[in-house]
């Protein structure tokens, strides 16, 4: 199957549709969160006193860079491009569900997304989990191999790989993930091409 024959597009938010701007370094700094550990594992296994504590503060750091988000290479032509060819469009992110609408208006394509359509960390077990994208294969009525999931980092390609879409790695020069990667592509932009 091409991707121009995929109709259910699932993309990751942080990286993929934007310019990666968290410093993940320095978040777990200022969290007191080892450095080898994952951010959200590591919060979910916390006291809920300091857990609450922590996430508010993680919440009001991601709506800062929210509000800054700037689109990725090709990104805002890619999903409009996909909008108006009819398909059906996600995104599935670790970060919270109303910070992704912030970012979505932010970069220009909010529009382009169902608002039920888009699931953060509350809404789904955080990637690589597969939860979020089975529940929108059940949302949109498709079997999950007639979908695709786009996204920068191996967590996004796990879950695809886990719920059986297919996978689109972008924004990165080479694919240090080939096991997990359908298709790797320069950017979204490249993407697009792909399509014509």
């Amino acid at each position: 199957m091409s991707l121009a024959q995929l109709r259910h597009w699932v993309f990751d938010m942080d990286g993929t549709l934007t310019i990666a701007v968290h410093d993940f370094p320095a978040i777990k700094r200022a969290l007191g969160i080892p450095q080898e550990d994952d951010i959200l594992s590591h919060l979910a296994a916390l006291p809920s006193e300091e857990a609450a504590a922590k996430h508010a503060w993680l919440l009001e750091h991601e709506r800062e860079l929210a509000i800054a988000s700037k689109p990725a290479p090709g990104a805002v032509e890619l999903v409009r491009e996909l909008a108006q060819r009819g398909c059906r469009l996600g995104v599935l992110t670790r970060n919270a569900r109303e910070l992704a609408h912030v970012t979505l208006e932010a970069i220009g394509i909010a529009d382009c997304f169902h608002v039920d359509d888009v699931l953060g960390r509350d809404e789904a077990a955080p990637k690589p989990d597969p939860d979020g994208l089975l529940k929108l294969a059940r949302a949109w009525d498709v079997a999950p191999s007639q979908m695709v999931m786009v996204g920068d980092y191996q967590f996004d390609l796990r879950c695809g790989k886990a719920a059986g879409t297919h996978t689109v790695l972008v924004n990165l020069p080479d694919n240090p993930w080939p096991e997990l990667t359908d298709w790797h592509a320069q950017d979204c932009g490249a993407v697009r091409e792909w399509l014509r």
